[in-house]
């Protein structure tokens, strides 16, 4: 039996891992007392003490708790920012990439992927690795999640919203300064030249959210239908557990014409779509960003690093 410990387990993603854990026999989760979360030698022993260490804080407290593990064995997840483009980190999408579920096996350091990060990398990574689309390509993202992925401070704000007498909050764009802290894994793990154009909207429902890339295929080496797009997609991911690619249909769309964020909700499962015509091309990922955008991501990295099968807890 392996030991956990999940430091920040009352943050969003902390109670999700937590939540998927619970009952596995092969498992034990190390929690401390409530009364001595703040002590920080008791915080040093249980991350020493652990097999697997996952850690969901703020960028800070993250890097602070890596430099207090002194114990050679213990590995680490981490689920903020603090790590996904840092040297001796694995990036943790083991679809990303021949090789990479392997490397994730086999690694002491594992940083998981953000959630935008996450549907950008699955619709656009394999094209630039193929070579359809080329490395400086002006890509451009809209990302709309739930409002669970910005954290408590915004689902304490959408929860205390009264839709009865206000109505419901419109779609939202926000990080309008073009910086957003995911930008940085996108563009090393697509291996861009430049980082993409990405814009986040947050919509009024909890969880779940649909990443959607453009292609212009006049901006392309060599002009590409949508449905070898799907094609290519469909071989890069084919006998991926979790991610499915569904067959190019020019006049048949899910949804009634609509496609639903929250389709995915309560699984690690993310759809790739393939829509368009002979000029223009969108992907489209949909996943929960609760599940295979966070905690369910960070399982499945779990169970790799511990030698389990890659489904457990996550089916």
């Amino acid at each position: 039996m392996h030991t956990i410990f999940i430091d920040g387990q009352q943050g969003t993603t902390g109670l999700q891992i937590h939540q998927r854990l619970a009952g596995r026999a092969d498992l034990e989760v190390l929690q401390i007392p409530p009364d001595q979360r703040k002590d920080q030698a008791v915080k040093r022993e249980y991350l020493n003490r652990a097999d697997l260490v996952i850690l969901c804080l703020p960028d800070p407290a993250a890097r602070e708790a890596v430099a207090l593990i002194e114990n050679p064995a213990v590995r680490v997840i981490d689920a903020s920012t603090a790590h996904r483009v840092a040297d001796g980190w694995v990036f943790g999408l083991p679809e990303l990439s021949p090789g990479q579920r392997e490397a994730v096996r086999g690694a002491r350091r594992v940083a998981n992927p953000g959630c935008h990060a996450t549907g950008f990398l699955c619709a656009a990574a394999p094209l630039v690795a193929a070579g359809v689309v080329p490395t400086d390509y002006p890509f451009s993202v809209t990302s709309l999640t739930g409002y669970s992925g910005g954290g408590r401070q915004m689902i304490e704000s959408y929860e205390a919203h009264d839709r009865d007498a206000d109505g419901p909050l419109a779609c939202r764009p926000y990080a309008l300064g073009l910086r957003h802290k995911h930008l940085p894994e996108m563009q090393r793990h697509a291996g861009l030249a430049y980082p993409p154009l990405f814009e986040p909207c947050v919509g009024d429902f909890y969880a779940g959210m649909v990443v959607s890339v453009p292609l212009h295929t006049r901006l392309l080496p060599a002009r590409v239908t949508p449905g070898e797009v799907a094609e290519l997609l469909a071989g890069h991911f084919a006998g991926q557990p979790f991610v499915t690619v569904a067959p190019y249909a020019s006049d048949r769309f899910p949804d009634d014409g609509f496609l639903s964020p929250t389709a995915r909700n309560g699984s690690n499962g993310l759809d790739l779509f393939v829509f368009g015509h002979a000029e223009q091309i969108l992907v489209c990922a949909r996943f929960d960003n609760l599940g295979k955008g966070a905690s369910g991501a960070a399982v499945q990295n779990l169970n790799l690093m511990l030698g389990r099968e890659e489904t457990t807890g996550l089916t």
